[in-house]
């Protein structure tokens, strides 16, 4: 059976351009004690707005819900954060996105198992794209996770529709990894987002070995024709190749100051002051460094968001966010 897609209503006092779609999972976080609403597109989009606002950006998601009482709250959290909700399609069969979170109390880290078939398993093309010609937007925001389903049709279609310049946000999470997927990212991507642990597997995965870090990264950007490749080091901060070969890496602090309460969305958080970064024509290095800071101020909190706007008023004064233009 054919199930015709059912689009959210437009949002009211949204513009009809957005800087940045972001692609992908709309999901919750399902902890021992509680629920957090999240996935990394929906992060990155949480912060652009957040830190954002004030210079004019206005960042859209792209995703599918179910109709239940998750696809609610998740529209509700939306509506809050002053996201437009115009690309979140819903889905009558099919349930929200849902990850089941386990702490590992040895090492700290934490396991994820990503339910299937889920509703954002199945963002519909034709929507998709329809958001596309209405936002024209300057980037988008995608990553390796969401194509694991019949959503990468939709993923192609609105790169097509938009000719945006690509931010591709790898997250390998087993076993949703493919050599195919990746393959196909990477050949549409401008800039390539991940971290040193995924840097090392992908070279394997593609045949692409070296005797460092650099020299993998190096042969990743000549293969697919990357404009830029960011790894991230976690507390190490965080470094960057162009196709230049030009190397640039984060200015690390001699002492951490604070305990780290929690690194979920650590990365999702330094993705989106990288993003806001290229938008505002931020020096690389200067993008590297309050990228770095901002992700380690979110590794303060209990998970991937703060609670309110209050967070981002002192990056916003000390970045002058609402005094900087659009470039």
């Amino acid at each position: 059976m054919v199930v015709t897609p059912h689009p959210v209503p437009f949002g009211p006092a949204h513009g009809m351009q957005s800087d940045v779609l972001l692609f992908g999972e709309l999901l919750v976080d399902c902890f021992a004690d509680r629920e957090v609403i999240g996935g990394a597109p929906f992060n990155v989009a949480r912060h652009l707005r957040g830190l954002g606002r004030h210079a004019g950006f206005d960042p859209m998601l792209v995703s599918r819900i179910g109709k239940d009482e998750r696809g609610a709250r998740m529209l509700a959290k939306m509506q809050a954060a002053d996201l437009a909700i115009d690309g979140i399609q819903q889905d009558l069969l099919r349930p929200s996105g849902e990850v089941r979170v386990t702490l590992d109390e040895a090492s700290r880290t934490h396991r994820f198992d990503i339910l299937p078939d889920q509703a954002w398993d199945f963002i519909h093309a034709d929507m998709a794209r329809l958001i596309g010609l209405l936002r024209r937007p300057q980037w988008l925001y995608f990553g390796t996770l969401a194509q694991r389903g019949g959503s990468k049709t939709a993923l192609r279609t609105l790169l097509q529709t938009t000719h945006a310049r690509a931010f591709l946000d790898i997250n390998l999470r087993d076993p949703w990894v493919r050599k195919d997927v990746l393959h196909w990212s990477l050949g549409k991507a401008e800039i390539v987002k991940l971290n040193a642990e995924e840097l090392d597997r992908i070279s394997d995965l593609l045949g692409l070995p070296g005797p460092t870090q650099r020299a993998r990264g190096e042969r990743l950007i000549g293969s697919y024709n990357l404009r830029q490749l960011l790894v991230t080091e976690g507390a190490q901060g965080a470094w960057l190749l162009d196709a230049d070969t030009h190397y640039f890496h984060t200015e690390i602090p001699l002492q951490t100051s604070f305990e780290v309460v929690d690194s979920v969305g650590a990365g999702d958080a330094f993705a989106a002051v990288f993003l806001l970064g290229l938008l505002l024509d931020w020096p690389v290095r200067l993008r590297l460094q309050r990228a770095h800071h901002f992700a380690g101020e979110i590794c303060r909190l209990r998970g991937a968001l703060p609670g309110n706007d209050e967070f981002y008023q002192p990056f916003i004064a000390e970045w002058q966010l609402g005094q900087e233009a659009k470039s």
